[in-house]
C-alpha cells in the first residue's frame, strides 16, 4: 500500500469517529438548536403571568384588611369567612398568612416572566409553585376539618395557585434533558413536604404556645376577666405587657385588654387610659382595686373570684 493510500485512510477514519471535542460540539449544537426551536413565548406564559397577578391582587388586598383591622367585602361578623380570618392560622410569626401568599405569587410572576426568554427558570418555578398549593392544600384542610367553615377568598387563592401549577407541569421546557421528570420533581416535594410539617407543628404550638390551641383553663379565665368588668392596661411597646400576655399563651387575645397609646409612643394616651390615672404598665384594675406590673394566672384567678374547673388549678 502507498503512502498516499495510507494517509487517505487515517483522513477517513478520523471523518468517520468524532473526536470528544467533537462530539461536546455536536451536543451543544443541538441543545442550542433546540433552544431555538422554543424560544420565543409560549402559548402558556401569558395564563401562567395573568393568574399570578391573579394572585398578587388578591393577597394584596387580603393583607390590606388584615393590616388595618378590616374585615373583607362579604365578610361580615360571625360568617365562615370571618371565622377563617379571625382564626389562629391566619397569621404566622405576627403576620398575615396572605403576606406570605403575596410573596409567593410576585415571585412566580417574576419567575413566569423570565420563563419567556430563558426556559431554565422553570424549574426555580416549579418549587415555589409546589411549595405554595401544598401550604394552600394544608390550609385548606384546617379550614374544613379544624375551623369548620370555608373562605371563598382563600378557595379563590386555592384556585389560582393550583391552576398554575398545572399549567407549569404543562409548560415544562421538554427539549431539555435537565427538566426531565426525574430530576425535577424531587426538590420541590421534597420542600413542601418540610415545610408544610414544619407549619403543623407550628400551630401545634410546639414553637410557640401562642400559636398553638388554647388551653381550655385559660380561656375560661381570660373570658372571665373580660365578662367580669376587669381591664387590662398596657402599651405595644412595654416588655413586661409583653410577658403579661404571654402567659395565657393562645388566649391572650381574650383578655380585656386596652392599648393606652394607641396613636404611638408619644402620641395622645386613650382617654381610659387618662381617666383612670394610668401612669404604670401593666396596670390591672379588677372589683375596683389597682395592680401594677405581672400578675400571675393563680393571682388574677384568686382577686377575680374565678372558681377552676376540676384539675386546671394544679396545671397554673
Amino acid at each position: 500500500m502507498s503512502r498516499k493510500t495510507r494517509r487517505s485512510g487515517k483522513r477517513e477514519s478520523r471523518d468517520k469517529v468524532p473526536a470528544p471535542a467533537q462530539r461536546a460540539e455536536a451536543r451543544a449544537a443541538e441543545s442550542r438548536g433546540g433552544s431555538a426551536r422554543e424560544r420565543g413565548p409560549h402559548p402558556l406564559d401569558n395564563w401562567l403571568f395573568g393568574l399570578a397577578l391573579a394572585g398578587i391582587a388578591l393577597t394584596s388586598y387580603l393583607t390590606f384588611t388584615a393590616w388595618f383591622g378590616e374585615r373583607p367585602a362579604f365578610c361580615g361578623a360571625g360568617s365562615d369567612c370571618d371565622l377563617v380570618q379571625q382564626s389562629r392560622w391566619s397569621t404566622l410569626l405576627g403576620v398575615p398568612i396572605a403576606f406570605y401568599g403575596f410573596l409567593t405569587y410576585a415571585l412566580l410572576a417574576y419567575l413566569t416572566w423570565r420563563l419567556r426568554a430563558r426556559p431554565s427558570a422553570w424549574r426555580a418555578a416549579l418549587i415555589v409553585a409546589v411549595v405554595g398549593a401544598a401550604v394552600s392544600w394544608y390550609l385548606t384542610a384546617v379550614s374544613v376539618f379544624a375551623i369548620e367553615a370555608l373562605c371563598v377568598y382563600c378557595l379563590a387563592s386555592f384556585g389560582i395557585v393550583n391552576a398554575l401549577l398545572v399549567l407549569l407541569l404543562v409548560r415544562r421546557p421538554a427539549h431539555m434533558p435537565e427538566h426531565a421528570w426525574a430530576d425535577s420533581l424531587p426538590a420541590p416535594l421534597g420542600a413542601a413536604v418540610v415545610i408544610v410539617f414544619v407549619l403543623f407543628l407550628h400551630f401545634s404550638g410546639l414553637f410557640d404556645p401562642a400559636a398553638g390551641p388554647e388551653k381550655p383553663h385559660l380561656k375560661a379565665l381570660a373570658v372571665h376577666l373580660r365578662d367580669s368588668g376587669a381591664r387590662f392596661y398596657g402599651t405595644y411597646w412595654c416588655p413586661v405587657c409583653q410577658q403579661q400576655k404571654a402567659l395565657f399563651e393562645a388566649s391572650a387575645d381574650r383578655l380585656p385588654y386596652i392599648e393606652c397609646t394607641p396613636s404611638g409612643r408619644s402620641g395622645p394616651s386613650n382617654l381610659a387610659c387618662v381617666a383612670n390615672e394610668i401612669r404604670e404598665y401593666p396596670t390591672w384594675i379588677i372589683a375596683g382595686r389597682r395592680h401594677t406590673g405581672v400578675v400571675s394566672v393563680a393571682e388574677l384567678a384568686r382577686m377575680s373570684r374565678f372558681e377552676w374547673p376540676p384539675g386546671a388549678a394544679r396545671k397554673k
